[in-house]
């Protein structure tokens, strides 16, 4: 039966993780995600149901539109597989509790602006603002203990990058302000921390990767709001015994 539900849960991730490209793609062009109907961006048809079918339809089109073989991205298939596995893994480490709400809604924020930062280099207040609102208000009634911790690290998030970004003169981007402002309402003080060490980590290695890769300069920008989303998936899952196996190492 456990099986089940998690393949459902995983069914259920694709699809919205289908969604989530959209939004991710559409609203930093200020653009409605309902209109124009899913199209071709070359020759403009408009997708019909065996091109929609979630990481199936890459593989059998093979990554080619079906009229004129235009390429598709496969970040459409990437995201919708990890939103798949992370819906899958909310289950998994929560199980059918209140927590589990937050857990999804978290997921659907971290996926929708790591598809907006890859685009664009943009994480758009449209989409931060009302999972803010939303995920603040959860948390006001699915607390995490201390109460008062999520409003704290949603504070100190928000503080430490803007600090930075005053600091560095610009090196951090408005939107990363903002989305640890959320993160912080999710995560606490603690994760929040951790979580900025961690996609400091991730994106230092992740940089130097794409800029050898590419063979641009330093100055050349690298979305970092992936980097946020992997770490904040870390922490919101695993924060605490990354925590105590830190600790250990010390003690």
């Amino acid at each position: 039966m456990e099986i089940v539900i998690l393949t459902l849960f995983f069914l259920y991730g694709i699809i919205f993780g289908s969604f989530f490209n959209v939004v991710g793609l559409r609203v930093p062009k200020k653009e409605s995600i309902v209109s124009p109907p899913s199209h071709c961006t070359n020759c403009k048809r408009k997708l019909g149901p065996k091109d929609l079918v979630p990481i199936f339809s890459y593989i059998f089109l093979k990554g080619k539109c079906r009229t004129c073989g235009t390429k598709i991205s496969p970040v459409y298939p990437i995201m919708e597989f990890i939103t798949g596995a992370l819906f899958a893994l909310a289950y998994y480490q929560l199980g059918f509790s209140f927590e589990l709400i937050v857990a999804i809604l978290f997921i659907s924020l971290l996926v929708i602006i790591t598809v907006s930062d890859f685009a664009y280099m943009l994480i758009p207040d449209k989409v931060l603002l009302p999972f803010a609102i939303t995920l603040l208000g959860l948390r006001l009634v699915i607390p995490i203990s201390p109460w008062w911790d999520s409003l704290l690290g949603a504070v100190v998030g928000f503080g430490v990058l803007f600090l930075i970004a005053v600091v560095s003169k610009g090196g951090m981007g408005g939107g990363d302000i903002k989305l640890f402002f959320v993160l912080g309402l999710v995560l606490g003080t603690a994760n929040t921390l951790l979580t900025l060490f961690l996609a400091s980590v991730i994106g230092s290695v992740a940089g130097l990767y794409m800029l050898k890769k590419s063979g641009k300069g330093r100055k050349t920008p690298v979305p970092f709001g992936p980097s946020i989303a992997l770490a904040a998936v870390i922490s919101y899952f695993w924060g605490a015994d990354f925590v105590e196996w830190y600790m250990h190492l010390f003690i």
